[in-house]
């Protein structure tokens, strides 16, 4: 090259596979001096004149962590301070007396939500089978917003995302997708015709258990500056640490579900048939897994007290292996059985977290 030639310009960014996208994504340029990680900016004021303002508007934090999972889910990220608090900035556009169809076995918070959104006469709730996809098209003729969950938790039942998404649409809805158990890297409801993708930040994003957190993802950009009207004017966002945290627990998203997802497949297999359960409910794909305790309740609860490595806990989708009878919080469906276990299966060695299990199993005969 000459000392007039043009300099060689940087080629168009390359279709990275998703786990590079998680990894490469978010950072500061590649310049001498540059730190590889955004730094934590706890700032609640900024000087005038540029995007910021207000700390109440935009962290350069949060949005390191919203390119990542923006880009990962296919669309534009707002990050929350919960998952619920996620939830309540969707909810709160439906309009007065308007119709939410959702699943009938879904997140509690969820569910919690609607239930109080309804009893104050501020929309109609219809909960349906999320499997019976006929019934729930034919719901879906004067709803507002159709809202499903795939999985759905805890019952890991599977919804058809692109037929119903298709349905609500021509019934003027829109349609949201809890992506919490599936993540981005298993399933992008957005791709499926969803508008607008919800995660617990606080699961597997995070995956550490130590993060309170939500997000919303949309690829409509007048829906998008909606929801982020409705944080800045709730005052939903996350702190600074917090999205730093959870930036870092998505570096290793992939490594994460590969590694859990191979143990719940193994679990799965050895689980099945055992004389102590009555079901085992696995969707084929992610790391929860739910069994159903042939002898109830008593035998649930007692399982859950009496293992060594698996962590009796209510939360989900962190490197540690967790478990919990659902039917002990007075909100959860009584359709879900009494003796329903949810598992959520960590990146341990499968072989010990299979010994502590089937150990605590056989001493229930």
């Amino acid at each position: 090259m000459t000392e007039d030639s043009p300099a060689p310009q940087p080629s168009a960014t390359p279709a990275w596979k998703p786990s590079t996208v998680a990894v490469t994504t978010g950072r500061p340029p590649h310049e001498p001096d540059q730190p590889l990680n955004v730094p934590i900016t706890t700032a609640s004021t900024y000087v005038a004149g540029g995007d910021l303002e207000y700390g109440r508007y935009a962290n350069p934090t949060w949005t390191a962590f919203e390119d990542v999972l923006g880009a990962l889910e296919g669309g534009r990220c707002l990050s929350f301070a919960s998952g619920l608090a996620a939830v309540a900035a969707v909810l709160d556009l439906v309009g007065q007396g308007a119709k939410v169809v959702a699943p009938a076995h879904s997140y509690t918070g969820t569910l919690l939500q609607l239930a109080d959104l309804e009893s104050r006469g501020r929309l109609v709730a219809e909960l349906v089978d999320i499997t019976d996809t006929d019934a729930v098209v034919a719901a879906c003729d004067d709803a507002a917003l159709v809202w499903f969950e795939s999985p759905t938790n805890p019952a890991l039942e599977l919804a058809d995302i692109e037929t119903i998404s298709a349905a609500a649409h021509a019934a003027g809805a829109h349609v949201v997708v809890d992506n919490t158990f599936a993540t981005p890297l298993l399933q992008t409801p957005l791709a499926l015709g969803a508008d607008i993708v919800v995660h617990s930040v606080t699961k597997y994003l995070a995956g550490h258990s130590d993060v309170l957190m939500g997000a919303l993802v949309t690829s409509d950009d007048a829906l998008y500056d909606v929801l982020k009207g409705r944080r800045d004017l709730l005052g939903s966002t996350p702190g600074p640490f917090e999205a730093w945290l959870a930036l870092r627990g998505l570096r290793t998203l992939h490594l994460r579900v590969e590694r859990a997802q191979s143990n719940a497949q193994e679990l799965v297999r050895r689980l099945s048939g055992h004389p102590a359960l009555s079901e085992v409910r696995y969707p084929g794909f992610g790391g929860i897994v739910s069994i159903v305790l042939a002898q109830g309740a008593p035998a649930a609860d007692l399982l859950v007290h009496t293992t060594r490595l698996w962590v009796h806990a209510t939360s989900l989708g962190g490197v540690e292996s967790t478990f919990e009878r659902r039917r002990r919080w007075k909100a959860e469906p009584a359709t879900i059985p009494e003796g329903l276990v949810r598992l959520s299966v960590g990146i341990e060695d499968v072989d010990d977290l299979w010994d502590d299990l089937s150990g605590a199993l056989e001493g229930l005969d």
